[in-house]
């Protein structure tokens, strides 16, 4: 990968529905070979996708947790509650850490009662798990905005 692949890679960040034309001008390419370049980097799995950034107020998802799971330490128990995740469309982000909490995870729900109906009704029930710990999102204060090429 080049300084222009990376380029490329800021500016698709920045604005994914560049048109083609645009791209290649702020890079300082040609239409036909910037083209090359990006699905060059998408075929290579560089670039994974291209999606749509919403307001989660618009679709009634503006009260965020972020909820630390344990689970108990055993492959099976692991692998369970890792599915069952893939399950709750309002877990939009999940990571198995290392150390204590096992698990970390972004919940978006419209309102606090959505959030205890979801606790008590899934999360809490879930095979393996020991302890569930909320920390109710007050401010985002940095959105992301794609990974620094």
């Amino acid at each position: 990968m080049d300084a222009i692949d990376r380029e490329i890679l800021r500016e698709l960040q920045r604005d994914g529905r560049l048109s083609n034309q645009e791209l290649a001008q702020r890079v300082g390419l040609t239409p036909s070979p910037c083209m090359r370049r990006v699905r060059q980097l998408e075929q290579d799995g560089v670039i994974q996708g291209y999606r749509a950034v919403i307001d989660p107020e618009a679709v009634d998802r503006g009260f965020e947790v972020l909820v630390s799971v344990e689970v108990r330490r055993d492959r099976a128990a692991v692998e369970a509650f890792e599915a069952a995740l893939q399950d709750i469309p309002d877990v939009i982000e999940a990571y198995r850490l290392f150390g204590s909490p096992g698990c970390l995870l972004r919940i978006a729900v419209a309102d606090l009662r959505a959030y205890e109906r979801l606790w008590i009704e899934q999360l809490t029930a879930l095979s393996g798990v020991t302890e569930v710990n909320s920390q109710i999102i007050m401010k985002r204060i940095k959105e992301p905005t794609g990974l620094p090429v």
